[in-house]
């Protein structure tokens, strides 16, 4: 059973080790553990629904609770405070094109506003209903999860836009296929998500971003029903899969989403690296991307998040060995530990694997084989579930991400720390802060930030903490030539800085094809455009 107010399965616990408690309170200070609330006391707070009556819409209060809220840090303090705000109206569950279809024009018919919504994980405030005086639906994709067809000639899959990574996945594979995307939010996101949120996966070095995988296929808009055709390049005007990508709901529904596939590999492997010091390790990875070596993934924790990730991985004894090894080795204090991934047939792999090692070993990179890449791979998808360890032990913890070339790496990177580790200085509060990059580019990077602080005596108080935080990490990214979002896309938190990133001109024409295509503005208000 999917939790209600916070994320994954409640099956899955993963939970903060005593050890790893201890290393944060020596970092930052005790934990502070907020109370929280109850399902039931949240859904007594549900008000009655505004919406008229419509076979494919349900208004009951469970429903709404499930749908009002993402994944993001203040989404997560109002599910646990039970202070949601605005709860959407009700909640439809079309299961065709022609549903999307009849729903807009119920909605334009009875003055309603459409929020889409994917897998719920949107850690940018992209589905939370805002106060109005018009009612808001929020219209969930979940059904609508099929593999419709594969063009095996063509290698292109064509889905219904609320498949979730494993769902996409299973009925690839059970042909012999994969998409080959996997963000750390794979277990619930969707496909439809993924295309209008601009993805990256973590092994985006071998099957591409989304704007790569993706290839074609229908937004439903109040102007009309958009189709994507798809073509291996075209010359033909300016690319329409644009108007999609990215688009967050503005412009309209995804209803189907094609894609390109790639038959699945015979061997995959990851593997762990130490290298010395951080300028050796940046170093060593842009090279690696520069010269092209054909890895899977690649991926390098700067010294802090090395530490963080060592002291929270439990087994302290094994750890201890490892430590000694490396300080044997050469990566003692201020080691960086660099992952990377190799798949496709052996012999290419082989290949590969070689090149990897001999350029690492250049820049002093202690080898440790599989064991530690192997682990990073079955645990990928946990990371998200540890803020609930955090949080019962009294910590919270957040993360933003950008991009930038290779000659602002490092100065993107530091000042992006020291803005949120000075973040609370003026309440004597520390924040400890580490970062690493996940997805690497011929000419730059992107840089993937996590930060973890005490919540204060209250949520309002709590709440007031990641304001500071989030506007000031979001100023310095903006104001260093960093984009605003690499892959989690903009939504309404980020929405205020958007303008320093597009410019007057390119927000016009933004603000031009929302009109183009939702007149009335009913589509995802506030999100992506600010109004």
């Amino acid at each position: 059973m999917r939790r209600w107010n916070g994320w994954g399965d409640e099956a899955t616990v993963v939970e903060l080790p005593a050890h790893g408690a201890a290393f944060l309170a020596d970092l930052i200070g005790a934990g502070q553990v907020l109370p929280d609330a109850s399902l039931a006391e949240v859904l007594a707070k549900v008000p009655a629904s505004r919406l008229p009556a419509h076979e494919l819409v349900v208004t009951t209060a469970e429903d709404r609770v499930r749908h009002a809220r993402g994944q993001s840090l203040p989404d997560w303090l109002a599910m646990r405070s039970g202070d949601f705000g605005v709860f959407p109206d009700g909640v439809a569950y079309p299961e065709t094109a022609e549903h999307i279809r009849q729903l807009m024009v119920w909605a334009a018919s009875h003055d309603v506003l459409l929020i889409p919504y994917g897998g719920g994980t949107s850690v940018a405030g992209h589905i939370n209903p805002q106060a109005g005086d018009k009612p808001v639906l929020c219209l969930s994709l979940e059904r609508m999860s099929r593999l419709l067809e594969l063009d095996e000639q063509s290698q292109i899959a064509t889905f219904g836009p609320g498949a979730n990574g494993p769902q996409v996945e299973s009925q690839l594979r059970a042909r012999g296929y994969t998409l080959g995307h996997f963000p750390q939010s794979w277990e619930l996101s969707t496909l439809g998500g993924w295309v209008v949120t601009r993805s990256s996966g973590q092994q985006s070095l071998r099957y591409g971003r989304i704007e790569q995988v993706f290839a074609g296929g229908k937004l439903e808009t109040f102007a009309g029903t958009l189709e994507i055709p798809t073509f291996p390049a075209s010359a033909a005007g300016p690319d329409l899969r644009e108007l999609v990508m990215g688009s967050e709901g503005r412009f309209g529904i995804v209803s189907e989403v094609k894609v390109r596939v790639t038959r699945l590999a015979e061997q995959e492997r990851f593997y762990a690296v130490f290298l010395p010091s951080w300028p050796q390790a940046l170093l060593a990875v842009r090279n690696l991307t520069q010269a092209r070596v054909p890895l899977s993934m690649l991926r390098v924790s700067n010294a802090i998040e090395t530490q963080t990730q060592l002291a929270l991985a439990g087994h302290p004894g094994q750890i201890a060995l490892l430590e000694k090894y490396l300080s044997l080795r050469g990566a003692g204090a201020g080691k960086c530990m660099l992952t990377f991934g190799v798949t496709g047939n052996r012999p290419q792999n082989a290949a590969s694997l070689k090149q990897a090692k001999k350029l690492l070993k250049s820049y002093g990179g202690v080898f440790t084989g599989t064991l530690l890449g192997n682990k990073w791979a079955e645990g990928r998808f946990r990371f998200p579930y540890l803020r609930h360890g955090l949080w019962e032990a009294g910590y919270a913890v957040d993360t933003l991400e950008t991009a930038t070339d290779w000659s602002n790496v490092d100065n993107l990177l530091n000042k992006l720390e020291a803005s949120l580790r000075d973040g609370l200085s003026s309440e004597g509060e520390k924040v400890h802060v580490f970062t690493h990059l996940s997805h690497v580019y011929g000419e730059g990077s992107s840089i993937y930030t996590s930060y973890v602080f005490r919540p204060a005596s209250t949520y309002a108080g709590t709440f007031e903490r990641w304001q500071k935080l989030k506007h000031a990490a979001c100023s310095a990214i903006a104001n260093n030539r960093g984009t605003i979002s690499h892959q989690h896309g903009v939504g309404r938190d980020h929405a205020p800085y958007l303008p320093v990133e597009k410019g007057e001109l390119g927000m016009a024409a933004l603000k031009a094809m929302a009109v183009h295509f939702d007149p009335d503005g009913r589509l995802n208000p506030g999100v992506l455009l600010q109004d």
